[in-house]
């Protein structure tokens, strides 16, 4: 260890002679700690050291349980986050599952609403079980405007 030293400036001398005075100034070296400073330091180096590597059972016991609740709750916590990521896959599956139904879905309508054909439809109702258009003065109009809604067996306003 290296002892870093400064420079001290101490007071002024004269040196009296038959010419103007004058000033010397002379240069003391100190150490930057005395040996007492660097003794007492070195000593509580030590002492902290000694302190940090000394360990007694209930300090152990204490840092281990701490350390056992610590790996606790860190597997908890995998635990959780596997979990959750599971289960936001199993989520997408089934939204996926559930699009590819529902294409199907309006395919299989798109199939049946052009299956069906009107004219055919028209031509069994007209002729074979003889229904007819109804009349202009067969078709009543009404409003109604207590509700949005019509109720089937609710009695027809008269004209």
């Amino acid at each position: 260890m290296s002892v870093r030293r400064r420079q001290h400036v101490s007071a002024s001398t004269y040196v009296d002679g038959n010419t103007v005075r004058k000033v010397q100034r002379t240069v003391e070296i100190r150490p930057e700690r005395d040996e007492r400073e660097e003794y007492r330091h070195k000593h509580a180096v030590r002492r902290n050291q000694e302190k940090a590597l000394y360990m007694n059972g209930p300090y152990v016991l204490a840092l281990t349980i701490a350390a056992l609740i610590t790996l606790v709750l860190c597997m908890n916590y995998l635990h959780k986050q596997a979990s959750i990521t599971t289960r936001i896959n199993h989520i997408e599956d089934l939204e996926l599952k559930l699009e590819n139904l529902k294409s199907e879905n309006d395919a299989l309508q798109t199939r049946i609403d052009t299956y069906v054909d009107l004219d055919h439809v028209y031509k069994v109702a007209t002729e074979e079980l003889g229904m007819v258009y109804a009349n202009k003065d067969q078709i009543l109009l009404y409003d109604k405007t207590e509700s949005e809604y019509v109720r089937q067996y609710e009695d027809i306003p008269k004209h």
